[in-house]
């Protein structure tokens, strides 16, 4: 049958937010070519072929693990089980940093909870003269992290550490970004992310601010005098996260995603604010 058959039909299977793009993606993956060539040939293709594809997403298993890679900030960045799957939403950070360090900066920056290596490796190519530190708890995703790096072409600017947070990191960082988890046990999610993607990535005690407790704190002795930390937040939490910035002697403005909606948080020492 024709691929763009096998989409149709697919895209009912799936279901969900984005049915078309997923079976797009799916069928373009079970042909071994790119959507854009799937989409412009149409060219013939078995049901059989992409069946097993197909029945993982209608089963809620996300797009990035049937294809092994996600694209952020128009680098191709592999994933799989294991490893948070990266966000557009996440992108928010980098776009604040923009406004924030020219594109000529030599940046230190420290990405922690790095997971895929998503923000250290976009900060890597929005500022070439800058470093990295990347860490993460979990060796898994450290080396799926580390291999993104050695990909992409930036192994040499950027570091990694197995390290809980902020415990053992020395020096202080000019930019430091985080995409920490947030999402409350209770809280309701979208479907395959719960089942799916690790927990320790998403869930964050029943309020859903515990990682926010112990990275904040630390931000001061890690900030340079003119530095910034950019945390993404979920979109009901701006309050509570400025107030633990507070507590901790910083200042913090709110950034929003395309939608509109309150994404991250930038910290800095509040000498260098006023």
């Amino acid at each position: 049958m024709k691929a763009l058959d096998l989409v149709r039909d697919a895209a009912a299977r799936i279901g969900g937010e984005t049915p078309r793009l997923d079976a797009e993606l799916i069928v373009a993956h079970a042909l071994g070519v790119s959507r854009e060539a799937m989409l412009l040939g149409n060219p013939e293709v078995t049901a059989e072929a992409a069946e097993p594809f197909i029945a993982r997403r209608a089963a809620g298993e996300p797009v990035a693990y049937i294809l092994g890679r996600q694209e952020f900030w128009s680098l191709d960045l592999e994933v799989g089980p294991g490893i948070l799957v990266p966000r557009g939403d996440t992108e928010t950070l980098i776009v604040a940093a923009q406004g924030l360090f020219p594109a000529d900066t030599a940046l230190r920056v420290l990405d922690l909870g790095t997971g895929s290596g998503a923000l250290a490796l976009a900060a890597l190519a929005e500022w070439p003269q800058a470093s990295a530190l990347a860490t993460d708890v979990s060796d898994a995703a450290l080396a799926v992290a580390a291999w993104n790096a050695a990909r992409l072409g930036f192994s040499a600017r950027c570091g990694f550490l197995k390290a809980d947070w902020a415990e053992g990191i020395e020096g202080r960082f000019s930019l430091i970004l985080s995409n920490p988890p947030y999402i409350g046990e209770d809280e309701a999610t979208g479907p395959g992310v719960r089942e799916y993607e690790p927990h320790g990535a998403l869930f964050a005690g029943r309020d859903g601010l515990s990682a926010y407790r112990r990275i904040i704190p630390a931000l001061t002795a890690l900030l340079e005098a003119d530095g910034a930390a950019i945390l993404e937040i979920g979109w009901r939490q701006a309050e509570a996260v400025l107030a633990l910035g507070r507590e901790a002697g910083l200042g913090g403005t709110v950034e929003r995603d395309l939608a509109g909606r309150d994404r991250a948080v930038v910290f800095r020492r509040i000498a260098s604010v006023f």
